[in-house]
């Protein structure tokens, strides 16, 4: 094969290839999912109006609804930002986190672990833009069944974090030097 030497490793100029590729596209991506929530939530904003709109929610389908929420914590409500020190604390909090993903990002050298933290990187980015520019973080999607409501109102970059940890979390977990273990028998 001649993409691999006799002790089956790799050619370093081309796992820096393979490696620069995988850093490229990962960046492309938390920049795409970063503008694709900062446009949503535009949407939702200027021309939708939804702040503006009676109840403050506009039903699409039986099951979802766009309803402004302006979140000033993090998950859950915790660590609720009051004030403009609580808001900047805040934020300083998730952007030493975003850089602790940023700089695993850079150094990771699985794509599909690369994958995963720039969905983390570009979803943590949007929620950081909401609140530095507006002091809280807007969350808009609100996926019921009736009245049951298994998640709280969120947005695409809170969607994308949420997906890129549970990637995360299986990869780790049920993922061994890139292939699933074997059952015992």
């Amino acid at each position: 094969m001649g993409d691999v030497d006799a002790n089956g490793t790799r050619p370093a100029p081309l796992v820096d290839r393979k490696l620069k590729r995988n850093r490229v596209s990962a960046v492309i991506l938390a920049l795409l999912i970063f503008m694709l929530d900062q446009a949503v939530k535009w949407a939702v904003t200027v021309p939708l109006d939804l702040k503006g709109q009676p109840g403050r929610e506009m039903r699409l389908f039986s099951f979802f609804d766009l309803r402004w929420v302006e979140n000033s914590g993090v998950s859950l409500g915790l660590l609720s930002a009051d004030g403009e020190l609580g808001r900047w604390l805040l934020v300083a909090l998730t952007a030493a986190i975003a850089t602790f993903v940023a700089v695993w990002l850079w150094r990771e050298r699985k794509r599909a672990d690369s994958t995963a933290l720039a969905m983390v990187l570009g979803g943590a980015l949007g929620n950081i833009a909401d609140r530095v520019r507006l002091g809280y973080v807007l969350d808009y999607a609100d996926l019921h069944f009736g009245a049951w409501r298994p998640f709280l109102v969120f947005n695409v970059g809170d969607a994308a974090i949420t997906i890129g940890v549970l990637l995360l979390l299986v990869r780790a977990l049920l993922m061994r030097d890139g292939k699933a273990p074997k059952k015992e028998v």
